[in-house]
């Protein structure tokens, strides 16, 4: 009988306690278990990155004093593979808004040249296209520096791939809210500009980053038409010394930086676009 009386005040108690309490207590669980996740997450990477730089520095192949002098200068390099990369995504974004509406289009000749672009540039290997755009186009008069020639080249390249990527995201809005447009008595122009591309826009953002991290360390292959970036600084090092691994560690121990750097504002971008669109 007490045991049934001490059962019963206690369920008594619960259903008492505030919804809002519960909830608190809920939310509180999930911070813990949360936090506990990314301690044991950075451990782990600690530990990891630690006893692989450790056993490195061990192995005696690294030599601090080569670090020392040789590194600034490869480091120097930084700012142009960004400049690279940031320049060529954005003039690839024009390719692509072109391209996806090519694709699109209902006219055969626009939807032949956008086909043939996405196709003819998907067929052939980016280092062939960049060697094309710097030692084939003066044959045609069409001389350009090293620079812009990289930045072409992979502008036109990642074009090609994000058209694909533009043209799904179009594709995702309803129907229906084209038909709406146009009972509205908006045009086909006005319908797209107004109210499919925004939207699409914000489908496509995560494909964006991606293509965008990836365009970090494609832009290496820029090297190859003396664009004195990252890794033209840490290969050039590395022949004149004949210390490869150093030179080219540092080269990718920063491309890795870069990439987890970029990657972190890539996730926030996407977990703040998630919490608005819950709002709405």
């Amino acid at each position: 009988m007490a045991g049934m009386i001490g059962q019963q005040n206690a369920l008594d108690l619960l259903q008492m306690r505030e919804p809002a309490a519960i909830v608190g207590e809920i939310q509180r669980a999930r911070a813990r278990a949360s936090l506990r996740f990314r301690l044991i997450f950075a451990l782990t990477w600690l530990v990891l990155v630690g006893g692989l730089g450790l056993a490195m520095a061990e192995s005696g192949k690294v030599d601090p004093t080569f670090l020392g002098m040789w590194g600034g200068f490869i480091l120097a390099g930084v700012p142009v593979t960004i400049f690279v990369s940031v320049t060529s995504i954005f003039l690839a974004i024009v390719f692509a808004l072109f391209g996806a509406l090519g694709r699109l289009s209902r006219s055969a000749p626009i939807y032949a040249i956008a086909t043939l672009y996405v196709s003819l540039v998907r067929g052939t290997p980016l280092i062939v296209q960049i060697y094309f755009v710097y030692l084939a186009l003066p044959q045609f008069g069409l001389v350009l520096d090293p620079l812009p020639s990289g930045i072409l080249a992979l502008a036109f390249n990642y074009g090609a791939y994000l058209t694909e990527i533009f043209r799904a995201g179009v594709e995702a809005i309803p129907r229906g809210q084209r038909e709406a447009a146009g009972a509205l008595g908006m045009t086909e122009a006005h319908t797209m500009r107004r109210v499919i591309l925004p939207q699409a826009v914000r489908i496509v953002i995560p494909a964006i980053g991606n293509d965008f991290i990836s365009m970090i360390k494609d832009s290496a292959l820029v090297s190859i038409v003396t664009i004195q970036e990252l890794f033209w600084r840490a290969n050039n090092v590395g022949t004149q010394t004949f210390r490869n691994f150093e030179s080219l560690l540092v080269a990718a121990v920063v491309y890795w930086v870069m990439t987890i750097v970029f990657s972190f504002f890539q996730e926030r971008l996407e977990r703040q676009m998630a919490e608005s669109d819950r709002r709405l």
